[in-house]
């Protein structure tokens, strides 16, 4: 054999399996419509990635943490469905098509390709048999039959609603095309337009939103910011009338029994009756530039206890429902439409952010609840919010005297005997609008008759497709309202003249169901068979970045639930469990970015260190839900430490075995050296399937690979069948993370296929020792290891690490502060 094919070379190797894989179609799944195959199903699922450019070596991280986790799956004798799709639609699409003229979909389709091209090279197990884009007509033919199901139960529907409009460019903007008030393209001031947008109503689902998240195995975090989002309170509505427009504004308050401390009245800059408000009155110029400014900072910056308290007078009053007492209405920042109505009734003596803007605007402060016995006299230095359990109302007309709870009571009850409001319980969960102005995005399948006013296209008229267009550009309006012979249509009613909607939706939507489709991609009669849902829904595993823990994760709840209700699905809740993992940092510890230049393309990395090398460093570099530093050495060392030397034991033993492999099957009665090992082999089994299978600890896992490949270097004159038995169970071990390399060396050992093996059991005997291996540390650092007797009393181990030489060596005297001792594990000296 020539020396260069006796060292590990990934070049040759990994091209090798994965046109194995590919040309057999190892990783696909049948849907088993007669349900013949009785193994436990297992759905592990990475969230589909949105391809831009090419993968970088961040992505690597989510793809194969993924893939060890269903290559485990498999081997456990589960039947898995591992599929691939890409999030397609977008605004970075649309807008490099305005900067180069290529068309999206041709932008899109070079991406997807190259996706696809790096998801083969790094050896991902993928069932390529239900790959999907979701700007193809064959999946948003489904999407847009669930928007018409939301729209026949009235969960679609449209109102006004606030946006970003740059006057230069003619466009409605994302928040985060808004850098500091101006436009991101073209730089002029943004101002804020009101206009009739779609929405769904997820809001009927806000209870069952929250209960249901104790039905889930998600991280506490995660399910923590649900909550929040959905964020559930209980209080009142409560009707504030002006009476010179006619107008009833309802708002909400957890604290009813403040309502006679009410003494001014105030509205979010976004709230559609803003403008309205204001028009005709001295204040309309002042208004308008207000709410423009306002809507340029973040609802976090808005709303701090801290920030100097704005506004604007709107030239109307209100009526306070429990004294009829007019007060002023004023358009402040510090008020958001996230929040109850948008309005809000100011209670100065009682909340500091209304406090301040009262002492701002010489507004009168009258505190209404206090302490039994107190004067009720607010302090110059902020509003009593320091409650207590012995409050009573004052100035509060019939209800001074009374408790402070029963006088909330008293008050709701009172208010609805008058018509005027109610108990309520209110959530910070929003509808979710769905609109977007933009051309790249799923077409809205309804038209407008000026005869039938607004229809649904008929389901099989579906779909609604994306024309073709020259010119991205927004102007006035959405780039789809150009494409005219698009636009101009026959009403499915009365046959007259019509127009489609020319808003597209938010991509949210598409990414909010594909797990569905995966499970039945290639009906072309229905989005997916109800029985073949049942055998695949919910997913087992769901993979993907903590920043997608609110939005992502709760529309496709909401999706769920509703698809459920219509009874088209047979679950609750589309992830049972949820892990989110953190991200590879650039080499300067930064979020990967083009713009920072502190990408790792992958393909420097794998033309240097093979796949596997790359697979196996993102998942040991550290816990895999924190994020880690790439560092160029790291994977040097994976390379060298881990697979090049499995693989020189590999190619070691097989040729003891004169070119005929064996079963690599475990001694006999092994004794001495072989015993070590073969006990060292059954400790890794044992450690690596408890981290996999429990914790996700994969770097733990790989450690636990790399002692085993130490072992056995430690007794290159043991018994060959032991150390056989011990490398093909590290090749089997290691293959969930590195499946190039452990394929090939439990071929060359065995002459098998190690991904149709079962996963290794390890021999509870085998973990049964007289004695282990005993960690001295001093300051924690490894100086010493001796050989300590197994269950070994705290003393007893204190005195061999204290007796090592490693640790004499480097106690030079020094004095012991304290000892730590794990049982059977290590001794760490600290000395000062």
């Amino acid at each position: 054999m020539a020396v260069d094919e006796r060292r590990y070379e990934p070049k040759r190797i990994e091209p090798k399996w994965q046109e194995i894989w590919a040309r057999e179609r190892t990783w696909e799944v049948p849907n088993d419509p007669e349900n013949t195959d009785h193994r436990e199903k297992s759905y592990v699922l990475e969230m589909l990635p949105y391809p831009s450019g090419e993968p970088h070596i961040g992505h690597l991280k989510n793809y194969a943490l993924g893939d060890a986790i269903a290559h485990f799956h498999r081997r456990i004798g589960r039947r898995v469905l591992h599929p691939m799709g890409y999030d397609a639609f977008g605004l970075p699409a649309e807008n490099n098509a305005i900067k180069t003229g290529v068309q999206p979909r041709v932008a899109t389709d070079r991406s997807i390709a190259a996706y696809r091209h790096w998801f083969h090279r790094w050896g991902i197990s993928i069932d390529w048999s239900r790959e999907l884009g979701t700007h193809e007509p064959s999946y948003y033919r489904w999407t847009q039959w669930i928007f018409l199901k939301l729209f026949e139960r009235d969960l679609a529907y449209r109102k006004t609603a606030a946006v970003n409009w740059c006057p230069n460019d003619q466009t409605v903007l994302a928040n985060e095309q808004v850098i500091d008030g101006r436009c991101e393209r073209c730089g002029h001031l943004v101002e804020v337009r009101q206009l009739e947008q779609w929405f769904f109503r997820i809001t009927d689902y806000a209870d069952r939103l929250l209960d249901d998240l104790d039905a889930i195995e998600w991280p506490e975090h995660v399910k923590a910011m649900q909550r929040n989002w959905i964020g559930r309170s209980e209080g009142a509505e409560v009707v504030f009338r002006c009476q010179e427009l006619a107008i009833d504004y309802p708002v909400f308050t957890t604290r009813p029994d403040t309502l006679f401390g009410a003494t001014f009245f105030v509205m979010a800059p976004e709230h559609p009756d803003v403008f309205k408000l204001a028009e005709g009155t001295e204040y309309e110029r002042e208004v308008h530039e207000y709410v423009n400014r306002a809507l340029t900072e973040t609802p976090e910056q808005r709303g701090a206890v801290d920030k100097p308290k704005t506004g604007v007078p709107l030239g109307r009053t209100v009526a306070n429902p429990v004294n009829g007492e007019q007060i002023p209405m004023f358009v402040a920042d510090y008020v958001l439409m996230e929040y109850g109505t948008g309005a809000v009734m100011a209670v100065p003596a009682h909340d500091q952010r209304d406090y301040d803007f009262a002492v701002a605007f010489d507004l009168p402060i009258r505190q209404v609840v206090a302490p039994q016995g107190a004067d009720g006299q607010v302090g110059q230095d902020g509003a009593f919010t320091a409650h207590t359990e012995n409050e009573v109302l004052i100035n509060s007309g019939r209800f001074s005297g009374m408790n402070a709870v029963e006088g909330q009571e008293r008050i709701v009850e009172w208010l609805d005997r008058e018509g005027e409001g109610h108990f309520s319980v209110n959530y910070k969960l929003r509808d979710w609008l769905v609109s977007r102005q933009r051309y790249w995005g799923c077409p809205i399948p309804i038209v407008y008759c000026g005869s039938c006013g607004m229809v649904p296209v008929p389901e099989e008229q579906l779909p609604v497709e994306l024309p073709d267009i020259e010119d991205y550009q927004p102007k006035g309006r959405s780039p789809l309202a150009a494409a005219e012979n698009w636009v101009n249509a026959a009403c499915p009613n009365c046959r007259g003249p019509a127009k489609r909607e020319t808003d597209t939706m938010d991509t949210f939507v598409d990414s909010s169901w594909y797990y569905l489709r995966y499970c039945d991609a290639r009906n072309d009669q229905a989005a997916w068979d109800r029985q073949v849902l049942r055998r695949w829904m919910p997913i087992d595993q769901y993979i993907g970045g903590v920043e997608h823990a609110i939005l992502h994760l709760m529309y496709s709840r909401f999706f769920v639930k509703a698809l459920t209700d219509m009874e088209l699905l047979d679950v609750q809740e589309p992830f049972q469990a949820l892990f989110t993992q953190g991200m590879i940092l650039g080499p300067d510890g930064n979020k990967m970015s083009s713009s920072k230049g502190n990408v790792i393309a992958p393909s420097d990395i794998i033309e240097r260190f093979g796949a596997d090398a790359a697979r196996c460093y993102v998942l040991v570099i550290g816990p895999p839900d924190q994020d880690a530093a790439w560092a160029t050495t790291g994977i040097e060392g994976v390379h060298r430490r881990l697979l090049g030397r499995l693989w020189r034991l590999a190619d070691e033993l097989a040729d003891q075995g004169h070119g005929q492999p064996t079963r690599a099957t475990q001694p006999v009665d092994p004794e001495g050296d072989a015993l070590t090992i073969v006990r060292k082999a059954h400790w890794a089994i044992e450690k690596v399937t408890r981290d996999v299978a429990t914790r996700f600890a994969f770097n733990t896992a790989l450690s636990a690979i790399i002692e085993l490949i130490n072992e056995i270097y430690r007794y290159p004159d043991a018994d060959p069948q032991a150390r056989r038995f011990a490398t093909g169970t590290a090749a089997s071990l290691v293959f969930p993370f590195a499946p190039h390399l452990g394929a090939e060396a439990y071929e060359m050992l065995t002459g098998r296929r190690v991904w149709e093996e079962p996963w290794p059991d390890a021999d509870p005997e085998m973990l049964l020792t007289e004695t282990f291996e005993l960690v001295c540390q001093v300051n924690g650092k490894v100086r010493d290891r001796v050989s300590a007797p197994t269950g070994a009393a705290r003393d007893e181990l204190e005195r061999l690490c204290l007796e090592s030489r490693g640790v004499q060596a480097h106690l030079n005297g020094q004095e012991i502060a304290k000892v730590i001792v794990v049982p059977d594990k290590l001794v760490n000296v600290v000395v000062r």
